[in-house]
């Protein structure tokens, strides 16, 4: 087992985590990762992997693709874990590399491979799991800051950033329009939202348009 990474949270500390069966190549990554200054922590089995915390920081998997019990191509479509993939293999073919990229893998490398090339698929790995967990803390953000607002501002959001007009969101709430503006000019400053284009953004993240664009009115000619 790698080092004992269980409970911590440290964006800035990132975790290379392997799976593979064959106790030398573990020993072989371990210290490949520990040349770089990478943590790494190990396990034998897929089973293993799912029985054990995972640290909660940048983080990527290097996965065998021939394992005990469920396989590494098995492991990628079922486990559903949020965690970029670079696949190893001493029995690789075109088949089970398409596969493995289609589903979502960073890299596809036979054994024996070059030092330099899984180095260069782990940062490329590490690099798009910051980016996702600080694209999630940006929607968490937002999802705090649309809570602030009152039902009737969420509902002015919503309509406006379908692309109704001041009046069209004034007629479909049964409201003076000069109320629609001020709600609207409310939330923005509560969401932060320079524009209509920053609002219709956040709509998007919130997976707001896509819930109201079959239940507005016809828009008046």
């Amino acid at each position: 087992m790698g080092a004992a990474l269980h409970g911590r949270s440290n964006e800035d500390n990132p975790v290379v985590l392997v799976i593979e069966d064959d106790r030398h190549v573990r020993e072989g990554l371990r210290a490949l990762m520990d040349s770089v200054n990478l943590q790494t922590q190990t396990f034998g089995s897929a089973q293993e992997f799912l029985r054990s915390k995972i640290p909660d920081q940048v983080r990527c998997l290097i996965l065998d693709v021939r394992l005990p019990g469920l396989s590494g191509l098995d492991f990628q479509a079922e486990a559903q874990i949020n965690i970029p993939i670079i696949f190893l293999t001493g029995h690789g073919d075109i088949a089970m590399s398409v596969k493995a990229m289609k589903a979502g893998a960073v890299e596809f490398l036979t054994k024996p491979f070059r030092e330099q090339d899984l180095l260069d698929a782990i940062q490329i790995a590490l690099d798009r799991d910051r980016k996702r967990r600080e694209s999630d803390k940006r929607v968490r953000d937002l999802r705090f800051r649309f809570a602030t607002l009152s039902p009737r501002q969420q509902e002015v959001m919503t309509l406006v950033t379908t692309g109704l007009m001041n009046k069209q969101v004034a007629a479909e709430m049964g409201l003076a329009e000069v109320t629609v503006k001020v709600h609207r000019h409310i939330l923005m400053q509560k969401l932060v939202a320079k524009s209509l284009s920053d609002l219709v953004r956040m709509a998007d993240a919130l997976g707001l348009i896509p819930k109201v664009k079959n239940k507005l009115p016809s828009r008046p000619h």
